[in-house]
């Protein structure tokens, strides 16, 4: 049997696959994906958390580690975020059984935590490799112990309308790509001074012209809001949807994408609710000495923007 096949092969309790690549029979067709909480949670809670663990949530600053399960490799994908941060997010804003969305899966984190989670998830990109990995990730994380559903989607997630039924998604949890802020050769001197094989690399997610990682702030941001857009009938109301960007400095000039999003995102009728720092110095492992010492910049490889919004009423 072909990798692609075996990759494909179905949950042994529904008739979903791990993955559905263009061309497929299942190719933009509706997803019968659970999303009804199954947890004996109160109608009126955000999620199943104790209040120790709500607590932890409530500080804005928020740090984490990687684990074995983790893709750290930039050959394998170029940004990646943490499997515990992304468990962070799907245990604070779902419940058991509901439907989580990532519109911008990539290396699957978001599928295999809420694997882990006991939630249903839908994750779409672009390229057949990222599904492919997806997929592999699922089969390599089974979990016996709950009924939940995960699936990677290759296709553009301006066409996930055509998936998912209105007001079905409890949250959209996505790091979507920073414009084109990995489609530069890479000049920074941390990376030259340590001569590694980063320096000089253009690490672009692909150059297809629907990829958000070839486009120019404007031109993202609007992108973005078209996509958002489409999305926000999916969402439930008050249904929260939280997007990890960084800013990023280019030509010494400060590029505010956090800032270009929420203006575009409010535009587009959701609701900004609160901004959490992911603090990344414990997993950061060295940086140069930039603009010392006569302009003083912050270094965006040291922290993100959790940028968490909702779905008014």
């Amino acid at each position: 049997m072909s990798q692609t096949k075996e990759l494909k092969a179905c949950h042994e309790d529904c008739k979903l696959p791990l993955a559905i690549f263009e061309g497929d029979p299942l190719y933009q067709k509706p997803l019968k994906i659970p999303h009804m909480k199954t947890c004996q949670c109160e109608p009126n809670h955000l999620n199943c958390m104790t209040a120790k663990e709500w607590i932890k949530c409530q500080l804005g600053v928020w740090q984490f580690t990687y684990e074995r399960r983790d893709i750290r490799d930039k050959n394998v994908h170029p940004a990646t975020f943490p499997i515990s941060l992304s468990k962070r997010v799907i245990s604070l804003f779902t419940h058991e059984g509901e439907l989580v969305l990532d519109p911008f899966v990539g290396s699957g984190t978001t599928l295999v935590a809420a694997s882990d989670l006991n939630r249903n998830a839908a994750g779409f990109d672009l390229q057949r490799t990222y599904t492919e990995l997806c997929a592999s990730r699922l089969s390599a994380n089974p979990n016996l112990f709950n009924a939940a559903i995960q699936i990677a989607i290759q296709d553009d997630a301006r066409n996930i309308p055509l998936y998912l039924e209105p007001e079905s998604v409890a949250l959209i949890w996505t790091s979507p790509p920073y414009a084109n802020l990995l489609n530069r050769r890479r000049k920074n001197k941390s990376r030259r001074n340590r001569k590694n094989e980063q320096f000089g690399k253009i690490e672009q997610y692909s150059q297809d012209p629907r990829d958000l990682g070839t486009m120019e702030l404007d031109t993202y941001t609007k992108a973005m809001g078209d996509i958002f857009e489409g999305l926000l009938p999916l969402l439930r109301p008050k249904g929260h949807c939280v997007i990890n960007v960084p800013d990023m400095w280019w030509e010494n000039e400060r590029i505010t994408i956090h800032v270009s999003l929420i203006q575009e995102l409010r535009q587009r009728g959701y609701e900004l609710r609160n901004i959490i720092i992911w603090d990344r110095t414990n997993v950061v492992n060295q940086i140069g000495i930039f603009g010392w010492p006569n302009n003083y910049i912050t270094m965006g490889v040291t922290f993100e923007y959790l940028l968490d919004f909702w779905r008014p009423l």
